[in-house]
């Protein structure tokens, strides 16, 4: 289900709550309107003058950085609102008497964007059933991940595991196929298609070299045989450098033992389709039909055992581990378009990739304050229809401006900041960046 706040009965008026906010709140429409951090800066007349209220600024001028973001996402705002036992007065009232004190308007505003935020938090895989401890993945299925990677990769390919067994236990077919929607290196592939959880992984990649990168790591991973290539190495090494190929003079001559019975040199054999859990595709994915990618899908199963008299894969599932813009979109969307697809399970990123749906419905607020900007006029006049929004709710959801709902660019670019992870170091970094930015611009 949404991890929306308990406060609301049910997720549809969750959605009714945060359209009804995003639509009235001038303030929201203004920090969302087409600003960028460079406006505060370079802007004439001052952006932060005409956008803020003049409490808040007071308030900003007299606290530190760090201070203000824990105002904004980790104290407990029902502080200001508790009476003192001696003066029964609020310690809202007693900060404000000192002139440190947040102001009314703005801890409603904190307020609002916390009862409508979608909860972050991650759970304790003992504390779940869909993210139940499993086994540590080996350290050669690790090869080329970061601390960050592995903490992903492990935690999804749990995760998908888990909902595989769900699913099969709940609606009584099991997902023959794992379709990994832009797999990259293919780290969560990789995880998936070896111990403990052998899946089988359809690999979709645009980029040939990302594929070949992938497939020697299968190799470091023990996922296919390495390939050795028996040469005359004489003709080999005369093919290479011609002419220029001088041999070594032999300086010894060592004979074998008439009873030694010389072994033959080792061979292996070249890895084939039939040897791996994983099958890489080449392609480019421009929508949520698959069809043409079924079509080229190996159905047979790298094991003998497990053969089905059906070959074809009736129950896949979409994953993906950063799903960069649109491709979220079509892997949402194929769920609809294919009955092959039971379900999805894809982790999106890059929001600011994203496509727009709609039209420019209207100007918005901060245009008033601001000439136009010719990258929110280019990328929201894209009129794509697998953009942004999807829902058909939102985009006839009818309002003061128009109707439909739309976000542009710097809009869904701070929609993938992750401020709560923000430290000192690089708040003071950020704001150090962007000034000789804005100095060069």
């Amino acid at each position: 289900p949404m991890p929306y706040s308990e406060r609301f009965a049910n997720v549809d008026e969750y959605i009714q709550s945060m359209l009804n906010f995003i639509t009235s709140s001038e303030l929201f429409q203004h920090l969302c309107g087409g600003v960028h951090i460079l406006d505060f800066i370079t802007q004439e007349p001052d952006l932060y003058t005409a956008v803020l209220p003049e409490d808040w600024r007071q308030y900003f001028e007299h606290h530190e950085i760090s201070d203000i973001l824990d105002l904004l996402m980790r104290v407990d705002l029902s502080l200001f609102e508790t009476l003192d036992p001696i003066t029964q007065a609020s310690y809202s009232e007693v900060c404000e008497h000192t002139g440190f004190s947040p102001p009314p308007s703005l801890l409603e505003y904190i307020r609002n964007i916390r009862l409508l935020s979608l909860d972050r938090a991650f759970p304790d895989p003992q504390e779940t059933d869909l993210l139940s401890p499993g086994s540590v993945l080996a350290r050669r299925v690790t090869v080329g991940m970061n601390a960050k990677k592995v903490h992903e990769v492990s935690n999804l390919a749990r995760y998908v595991d888990n909902l595989s067994s769900k699913i099969s236990s709940k609606y009584f077919y099991s997902i023959s196929h794992f379709v990994d929607f832009g797999s990259g290196q293919n780290y969560f592939g990789r995880a998936l298609a070896s111990q403990p959880y052998n899946k089988r992984v359809i690999a979709l990649e645009s980029k040939p070299l990302n594929i070949d990168g992938a497939r020697n790591m299968d190799v470091t991973a023990k996922l296919v045989r390495k390939e050795i290539t028996m040469r005359d190495k004489k003709q080999y090494r005369s093919k290479i450098y011609g002419n220029q190929y001088i041999p070594k003079p032999v300086t010894s001559i060592e004979t074998t033992p008439p009873d030694h019975k010389t072994s033959p040199p080792r061979c292996e054999t070249p890895p084939t389709n039939h040897e791996s859990n994983i099958q890489y595709i080449e392609t480019v994915i421009e929508n949520g039909d698959l069809s043409s990618i079924i079509g080229r899908i190996n159905y047979s199963s790298p094991s003998p055992s497990t053969q089905s008299s059906d070959p074809k894969p009736q129950n896949m599932m979409i994953i993906s581990l950063h799903s960069c813009g649109n491709l979220l979109h079509h892997g949402l969307r194929s769920l609809t378009l294919n009955p092959s697809v039971r379900a999805i399970a894809l982790v999106g990123c890059c929001y600011n990739l994203l496509t727009e749906r709609l039209p420019p419905t209207s100007q918005p607020p901060t245009s008033r304050f601001r000439p136009p900007n010719d990258r929110l006029t280019q990328t929201s006049s894209t009129c794509d229809p697998h953009g942004f929004p999807m829902s058909d709710r939102f985009m006839k959801y009818k309002h003061a401006s128009g109707e439909g709902i739309s976000f542009n660019i710097t809009a869904r670019m701070m929609a993938v900041q992750a401020p709560r992870n923000w430290t000192q170091t690089e708040c003071n970094s950020f704001f150090t960046r962007h000034f000789y930015r804005a100095v060069f611009q």
